[in-house]
């Protein structure tokens, strides 16, 4: 399950590169470039840079261009392989490059290994920190708030992308002001998800994990406490979100369409779902599977967004150069450059004052009716909230989410509970 869920993440990464290639972007044949250098062969400092996901080269040839003193060897390989090699090289005390990306499903595994990184404050962070947005500083920092591992590169926002031509279908409003108004709260979505189904026979949503994940965004506790402790049995909201998301699979709300398969991707396609529940890459993915179609539209996620992703620059501590390349790291994070790369890749700004830029809140997508949808998710970034997850999150996650499928294929979601929990306290106990 965890497998097949890093395969979507690296195929939608993908989807993004190829949606992002016509304009400067990196396209899918170099989605996988082992090691660029760029800069002058006669420069006084060498630094290595991993990253996934987005090409960074047009950044590094203008921040050389500069900097004829520094060169930058890049390498971007997709992201299950670059935790994996980075994380051997911090074991192995060799290897590590000057400058590394982490994922944020990933970021408070590597806060156990905080003796292998630079503290940002050291180099002179906190002089930055009110340049982000809160939580996103907070995520890359230790609890204690002494320690800063990473700065945030990018986010991932969510919202609620839905069919217009499928809720017209069911006699329902369908426009994004009308369609806002209408499903405000968890219990409006349930609400149209019955009349669609009733009406047109399709789904709501393609997967309980959207769901799931959306509601337990919105909790203010979720697996563990900020001193590790196992929540799950005895904060009521996790239960909670999970009884909801059964009720909805029983009620025959939701689909069980895994994200990246051939179904999925014809259902995008074909608007086989009325909603689909995701972040702003989702958009890229929608325009990919989807390139003729303009039924889809954006609004804000029912009673509050979330984050699902994004990357944050860390400097390990083997490098030879931590001025140096805290300098580049800080520089390629800076609004103006977050805003470049959001032009020329789609990545989404973690600086809050390119949500003022007019660039950034003026285009507008045919493909979603004609709106901003980076000023949708600019407001759905200023509304998430913080919430401490710590290095086992993912494994408990995937446990739920587990139960879930169980659900779908007929178990009792009272039954199903329980044996959740035996194997999440098998997995974090053992």
């Amino acid at each position: 399950m965890k497998e097949e869920r890093l395969l979507s993440a690296i195929l939608v990464t993908a989807m993004i590169a190829v949606g992002c290639s016509s304009n400067g972007g990196v396209g899918e044949e170099d989605a996988g470039n082992d090691e660029i250098s760029i800069g002058s062969e006669e420069s006084e400092v060498e630094l290595s840079f991993w990253a996934f996901g987005t090409n960074y080269d047009s950044l590094i040839e203008e921040y050389t261009e500069e900097n004829p003193n520094v060169t930058i060897s890049i390498q971007q390989v997709d992201m299950e392989d670059h935790h994996t090699s980075l994380f051997t090289s911090l074991s192995a005390g060799a290897g590590a490059p000057d400058i590394a990306a982490i994922e944020r499903s990933e970021i408070d595994s590597y806060k156990r290994a905080e003796d292998k990184f630079m503290n940002l404050y050291d180099l002179g962070a906190s002089d930055l920190e009110s340049d982000y947005l809160d939580w996103a500083w907070e995520i890359g920092s230790s609890v204690d708030g002494d320690f800063l591992l990473g700065v945030p590169a990018d986010i991932e926002p969510t919202a609620m992308y839905y069919r217009a031509d499928v809720f017209e279908q069911a006699g329902l409003p369908s426009e994004p002001e009308e369609v806002e108004e209408m499903i405000q709260t968890w219990e409006d979505y349930r609400q149209i998800a019955a009349t669609i189904l009733d009406k047109t026979g399709k789904k709501m949503v393609d997967n309980s994990e959207p769901v799931f994940k959306a509601k337990r965004d919105q909790a203010s506790e979720h697996y563990f406490n900020e001193t590790n402790e196992l929540l799950i049995e005895s904060s009521p909201y996790m239960k909670q979100v999970y009884d909801e998301t059964a009720r909805w699979i029983e009620a025959g709300y939701i689909d069980n369409s895994e994200m990246g398969s051939r179904e999925w991707r014809n259902a995008i396609q074909e608007g086989d779902y009325a909603t689909l529940l995701g972040p702003v890459w989702m958009s890229e993915t929608i325009k990919g599977y989807a390139p003729d179609d303009t039924n889809w539209r954006v609004v804000s996620m029912p009673e509050g967004a979330g984050n699902w992703g994004g990357s944050w620059f860390t400097i390990p501590k083997e490098t030879d150069h931590p001025e140096e390349a805290y300098e580049f790291l800080t520089w390629l994070v800076a609004a103006k450059q977050q805003m470049k790369s959001f032009e020329e890749r789609g990545t989404f700004p973690s600086t809050p004052d390119v949500y003022d830029d007019p660039d950034f809140t003026l285009p507008t997508d045919d493909h979603f009716g004609g709106g901003n949808v980076a000023e949708l998710f600019a407001e759905a970034a200023l509304e998430v909230e913080y919430v401490y997850k710590g290095s086992l999150y993912e494994d408990v996650n995937e446990e739920i989410l587990i139960g879930l499928d169980n659900v779908y294929d007929g178990a009792n979601p009272e039954e199903e509970w329980p044996e959740i929990i035996n194997r999440v306290e098998r997995r974090v106990f053992r």
